[in-house]
């Protein structure tokens, strides 16, 4: 049995749907009105100019389960499909099928555009070669990280660190504030423990060099791009061999165009917003059938 990445959801997730419903339907739904209750059957249509990738099931399931209506999926979550497709059937009175409408369409094409664009991605990486770990950053939209991270994981690729307990990153302004790399780490160990892994944002080949000494778990070489990305990462693994564990980690500045200059077998993690900022959605519609006559 497989298992599904709607296990993965945490159990403050359905209320946030209830929060999107009413804050879509502050107070009277006027158009509701006009339809009425009569039972209808809708069918969602997956649209479009290119092929695409399904993601976002639970939260638009969720949302037509909390008024009161059933949805019949054609395609599994995860799945590609061509345009246009009917990808889904879903079930209900008019006004409630209306009311859930727009919400449910926007929560699929977000997470649907950033698995697609994930699944891109990393097929792309994978077409040059690379064997690391494509992951996406915490450059997400207040409010709907978790649909975006979602989104990633449907895509094949790793979501990055949630929020900022569930990874220590220091970066350069947490550097500067501490006098140096090595007492911005010394002082995150003292708390963080040995349950947290520790991400370290360098500018150079010899702020990398220091990262490492003092114990960093991951080294991000941010900005670094070209031969200095490849001659960085080799000098200092070879250096540090047998000494210290270690990830290196580059990041900033890459898309479609420059990803096979970034990603470089020395390198471990590709991480990148290209997947979920500013990312194309895809088109859904969702059409209400006439009833059939006898």
């Amino acid at each position: 049995m497989s298992n599904s990445l709607e296990h993965l959801l945490p159990p403050s997730w359905k209320p946030q749907v209830t929060a999107w419903l009413a804050e879509d339907t502050p107070s009277f739904d006027y158009g509701g009105y006009v339809v009425g209750e009569a039972e209808r059957e809708a069918f969602l249509f997956g649209k479009g100019k290119t092929i695409a990738v399904l993601a976002g099931v639970p939260f638009f399931t969720e949302v037509f389960n909390q008024l009161g209506c059933s949805v019949e999926w054609h395609i599994k979550e995860g799945e590609t499909f061509e345009p246009i497709k009917h990808v889904a059937t879903v079930r209900g009175k008019a006004r409630l099928l209306l009311l859930g409408e727009r919400v449910a369409l926007n929560l699929l094409a977000r997470c649907s555009g950033i698995a697609t664009k994930s699944k891109r991605i990393q097929d792309l990486a994978r077409g040059y070669g690379y064997e690391g770990i494509i992951s996406g950053t915490r450059k997400t939209t207040p409010g709907f990280r978790l649909v975006e991270k979602y989104g990633m994981l449907v895509g094949g690729i790793d979501p990055h660190r949630h929020d900022l307990s569930s990874m220590i990153m220091l970066k350069d302004n947490h550097i500067w504030s501490s006098g140096s790399i090595t007492a911005a780490i010394k002082q995150a160990r003292a708390v963080g423990g040995f349950s947290l892994l520790l991400d370290v944002e360098v500018q150079s080949e010899a702020e990398a060099d220091e990262a490492i000494d003092a114990g960093a778990d991951i080294v991000m070489l941010d900005n670094i791009e070209g031969s200095e990305l490849v001659s960085v990462a080799r000098k200092l693994k070879e250096k540090w061999r047998g000494q210290r564990k270690f990830l290196f980690e580059t990041s900033g500045n890459i898309t479609e165009a420059n990803l096979h200059e970034r990603a470089i077998n020395e390198i471990d993690i590709l991480s990148t917003s290209v997947v979920h900022q500013s990312v194309q959605h895809i088109d859904f519609s969702l059409k209400i059938q006439k009833p059939k006559t006898a």
